[in-house]
């Protein structure tokens, strides 16, 4: 009646299961995928798992493999929320957006600073965090209990005693309180770097800092801790995940460490050349 024969609906039933078959494989490997990154989103999952593919044989496209999560419902949901952070009414010495001049050249040569709150079931902490914006790799972290200029510049010193290069540094951050506290302040001037602030409450001059604390939250942190020392341990793990898989679609899909390092060791070859 319809014009189909008994071996073609045959023939389509036989490939219809072999190709469950194939799917079926790809569900290990991703969810092998998502125990060091949860919530990672389907273009860096199809880039991280190709090799994997191209080696088990699977034929499978980037949008095929977003109807199969889909399917499958592990299609990542976004989250949204915001808490305010910055205090930027005070009296406090402001410093001028640099960044309006110049954009990151090398590793090194523009640190991005900022401050996101996480919270445990005992109490509300604070991750400082300061991100090299040529690479995206987060230099140098700091979790505390309040946001005082004491425990924020922890996170710069980290950034600090990692560095490989003496060559010129800003540092760009919000005008928050503790950015402009003469603790910070003598922080920066004692390593001769160069401070750079946004205009007024302009949270998009900061865009890059907002972006990594909102890829650690919504990607890695998304378990509530008993306490801060559970929070912390996995902070460390989730950074170190961080810097050394997480593709980045700005660093045409490779690692923050990985361009990092590459970048570092040319530009320091080059100095020697």
């Amino acid at each position: 009646m319809l014009g189909i024969s008994r071996q073609a609906v045959y023939q389509a039933q036989k490939r219809k299961e072999a190709r469950s078959k194939v799917l079926s494989k790809i569900k290990p490997l991703v969810l092998d995928v998502r125990k060091e990154m949860p919530r990672i989103g389907t273009r860096k999952l199809y880039y991280l798992l190709k090799p994997e593919f191209d080696k088990h044989q699977i034929k499978i496209g980037r949008d095929a493999l977003f109807t199969y999560l889909k399917t499958e419902h592990l299609l990542i949901k976004p989250k949204k929320n915001y808490t305010k952070t910055t205090n930027s009414k005070h009296w406090l010495r402001k410093h001028p957006n640099l960044l309006k001049q110049t954009s990151p050249q090398r590793p090194e040569h523009i640190f991005v600073s900022d401050i996101t709150y996480i919270k445990s079931r005992e109490k509300t902490h604070y991750l400082s965090l300061v991100t090299d914006a040529y690479s995206r790799k987060i230099v140098g972290y700091e979790l505390s209990d309040d946001m005082s200029a004491e425990n924020v510049v922890k996170a710069f010193n980290m950034a600090i005693k990692k560095r490989n290069s003496n060559k010129e540094l800003i540092h760009h951050s919000d005008r928050g309180l503790q950015y402009c506290a003469s603790v910070y302040q003598k922080a920066l001037q004692k390593h001769q770097v160069k401070p750079s602030m946004t205009d007024g409450y302009d949270c998009y001059q900061n865009a890059l800092a907002e972006r990594i604390n909102g890829i650690l939250k919504q990607e890695f942190l998304i378990y509530k801790c008993n306490n801060g020392k559970e929070l912390k341990q996995l902070i460390k793990e989730s950074i170190e995940t961080y810097n050394s898989k997480r593709p980045h679609l700005s660093l045409s899909m490779k690692a923050p460490n990985f361009v990092h390092n590459k970048k570092t060791r040319e530009v320091n070859f080059s100095g020697l050349v």
